[in-house]
Formats: structure tokens, sequence, C-alpha cells
């Protein structure tokens, strides 16, 4: 291994060993979250919040498997015409995890910093077929449109 590939390797590995990381958010494009791809069935895989005005969905894309599924996201502040943001919550910019426990999620509010839903979330682990367990919480401001997202040991 050159000087270089170990550093990156050190870097990565120190970048795992961390309590909480930092989730992407990123908007949705035309093809990042299609209808085809909410988990199937709707109605354990959706969820509405702030009478209505959030909605969180759970979307498959089915490939690459050991990183399809994302966290879709539309909230306020609405655009001109009246439609909600739409954002994708993954770990990277082309990477969504192993799985999420939607089912398992918790949610609550706080007029500081708006909405928090957290559940269950399995990171890929190339060396475990059961992936890393971690607490994915995502922050939903309504007032400023603002969207965070980290993940917990």
């Amino acid at each position: 291994m050159n000087a270089r590939a170990a550093i990156v390797a050190g870097v990565l590995a120190g970048a795992l060993a961390l309590p909480a990381q930092a989730q992407i958010v990123r908007h949705c494009h035309d093809d990042a979250a299609p209808a085809w791809a909410i988990g199937e069935p709707w109605e354990e895989n959706t969820a509405v919040y702030a009478e209505g005005r959030v909605r969180l969905a759970v979307i498959d894309r089915i490939e690459p498997a050991a990183a399809a599924v994302w966290l879709l996201i539309l909230s306020p502040p609405l655009d001109e015409v009246g439609g909600r943001q739409c954002r994708l919550v993954g770990l990277s910019e082309g990477s969504g995890f192993l799985d999420l426990d939607f089912a398992a999620r918790t949610a609550e509010y706080d007029a500081a910093s708006g909405l928090s839903v957290s559940m269950p979330a399995l990171h890929f682990d190339p060396d475990s077929v059961d992936g890393i367990k971690r607490q994915l919480t995502v922050t939903i401001n309504q007032s400023t449109g603002e969207i965070a997202a980290r993940s917990v040991k």
C-alpha cells in the first residue's frame, strides 16, 4: 500500500469509529425518488406529521443492494406554486442505507429546532452480514426549510 492509500485508509477507519456521523441530505432529482421505489406496503412505509405538512417515506431503489434504502422528506417551506421541498437522506451522495426500521420510528417536536424523527438504521459493513446498527435522527425545521440528519451508535 502506498503512502497516500494508507492515509486514506486511516482517515476512513477513523471516521467509522466516530460516535456520530453526519448523513447527507440532498435534493430529490427527477429520477432519485420515483414512486415505484416507495417501500411496500405504502401504509407501513409512509407517515405524515405537522397536520399533513410533512411526509416521510422509505424509498427502496433495490440497487445497489447494500445501499438502496433512502428516507424521503416532503416538507415546508412551499415553493411559488405551493409545492413542498423534496429531500432524500442517505449515507453519502450515491449511497443510501442497508435498511431503515421505519416502524420503530419516534417523533418529537421542539419549537426552536423543529420536528425530530428517529429510527434504527443499518449501515453497510463489508465485514458483517448484519451491517452496523445506528440510530438515524432527522430534524426538519419547517420555518427555515433546514433539514439535518445524523446517526449515532
